[in-house]
């Protein structure tokens, strides 16, 4: 029995079920059987960050977008459709969700580093560079001599 049981979980869940469709399984009978079921925010969220972490980066986008709609003042999502941007190459959509992180919150690291490898990306060295520049200093990575 512990031989099939190890088997099923050694099993590469590839080319299967699509990772949303866990998320959206998990609340199937929330409202009973055969009721409609509108999705909330946190599940929109919770079901972009499982397609995110498959790869699915313009299904995450499609889903990200919607929630940063419902939610604008939350970083989290914001950051996570600029990637999702970055990823799925609509690198002018992921600078302007950037700008607008960095515009809410000066001081996000993150932000700044993402900014700047978004704009390097688009061939705008010369516009990366200070991002990157305050990237490192916020991470404490900048030395005092540079």
């Amino acid at each position: 029995m512990t031989d099939n049981f190890d088997t099923f979980n050694a099993y590469p869940a590839q080319d299967g079920v699509a990772p949303d469709r866990w998320a959206s399984a998990l609340h199937l009978f929330d409202n009973g059987v055969g009721g409609p079921h509108e999705e909330s925010v946190l599940e929109r969220w919770e079901r972009a960050r499982l397609l995110f972490e498959a790869r699915d980066y313009i299904g995450a986008a499609r889903l990200l977008a919607l929630v940063v709609e419902e939610v604008p003042e939350q970083t989290g999502p914001r950051l996570l459709l600029a990637r999702a941007y970055y990823h799925s190459a609509q690198l002018r959509r992921a600078e302007e969700q950037l700008r607008q992180v960095i515009d809410r919150d000066p001081v996000e690291h993150y932000a700044h580093l993402m900014l700047g490898r978004t704009l390097e990306r688009q061939g705008r060295r010369d516009e990366a560079a200070p991002w990157l520049r305050m990237a490192a200093a916020f991470s404490g990575e900048l030395s005092a001599e540079e």
